[in-house]
């Protein structure tokens, strides 16, 4: 396991758990969405009828709900009031209310579990309010939780989820996807029709993201639990289950293995051109021998030596000597 790609936008905190993974596990974490969001205009929400003064709560599920409620009160010019309630699925999305509204524990209530279900309790306890719940044009099943129990809301769709298609030129090299909404799975299944999931590890949050994996043909191998709530702890629960030494050696057998037979081909080809280059050593060896004795034997009967003593013989019988007896003797004579 070496790359993670989490379908959601990159954390603003470095505090992030996800960054705590990296660090631990030593893999790589890319942030990259399937979707992405689309506020509605403040005209297009008029048409929904919807007038956010008269409820007097707001039932939050993500933190792109919080973003987009304050945005359309904005443009709408409505001054949220300090009386308004604010229950929240997490805590983690009760915190980032800090971004526009000062945080008081008498206006804001969430779920310490992060369940809908856990919610209902509380919502229950304050049942004259009148609750306003921002959603995207696809919304996931929390809602159905809130229609079994018999609480009073309105749906207001506040944002669109469209697919945020890849690029050619964008690598897909992934180990891991991890899926928070069905809307992922969809843009996933539409930008990779062809795609196989073959190794790759598939994690998904929510029973309807789950679902539509499932519908999709995706096997998946990580859900939050009560062990593991969040995605980020069932992520890490997995890599402390699936270290990547698990996998290593069985990648690298077979590459051991090529090496062993490219050895042993080699030495039989060396031993083979070792048997042939014998032979015609052997025959260029005895080739040249008689050329050598053939040289020998050319070079003896050389007339060279004959010619010294034939020189030598030449300068023996030279007339000096007999001048000299003659010039003595005919001296005496006189």
């Amino acid at each position: 396991m070496k790359k993670i790609l989490v379908s959601q936008p990159r954390p603003s905190s470095e505090k992030s758990p996800y960054f705590d993974l990296e660090k631990k596990y030593g893999v790589e974490i890319v942030f990259r969405p399937f979707i992405k969001v689309e506020g509605l205009t403040s005209r297009e929400f008029r048409q929904s009828k919807i007038a956010i003064p008269d409820y007097s709560a707001i039932i939050l599920t993500a933190r792109v709900a919080v973003d987009h409620f304050f945005r359309l009160c904005k443009e709408l010019r409505y001054n949220v009031p300090d009386t308004l309630k604010y229950f929240c699925v997490s805590e983690t999305i009760a915190r980032y209310l800090q971004k526009y509204i000062i945080y008081r524990k008498r206006k804001i209530f969430y779920s310490e579990s992060g369940r809908m279900e856990d919610l209902i309790p509380i919502i229950a306890k304050h049942h004259k309010e009148t609750y306003l719940m921002p959603v995207s044009d696809v919304h996931n099943d929390k809602a159905v939780v809130l229609d079994t129990n018999r609480i009073k809301y309105v749906k207001a769709v506040m944002y669109r989820t469209v697919s945020n298609d890849f690029t050619p030129d964008e690598p897909f090299d992934y180990d891991m996807l991890a899926f928070f909404t069905p809307s992922g799975i969809k843009s996933y299944i539409t930008n990779f029709p062809d795609y196989k999931q073959r190794n790759v590890v598939i994690a998904a949050m929510g029973q309807s993201t789950l679902e539509a994996a499932q519908e999709a043909g995706l096997t998946v191998h990580i859900t939050p639990s009560p062990k593991a709530p969040s995605m980020a702890a069932a992520i890490g629960l997995y890599l402390k289950d699936h270290p990547a030494t698990d996998e290593e050696p069985a990648k690298e057998k077979k590459p051991a293995a090529a090496k062993k037979t490219a050895t042993k081909a080699k030495a039989t080809a060396k031993k083979a051109t070792a048997t042939t280059k014998k032979p015609v050593a052997a025959k260029s060896a005895d080739a040249k021998a008689p050329a050598k004795k053939a040289t020998t034997t050319a070079k003896k009967p050389t007339a060279k030596a004959p010619a010294k003593k034939a020189t030598a013989a030449a300068k023996k019988p030279a007339a000096k000597a007999p001048a000299k007896k003659v010039t003595t003797t005919s001296k005496e004579k006189k």
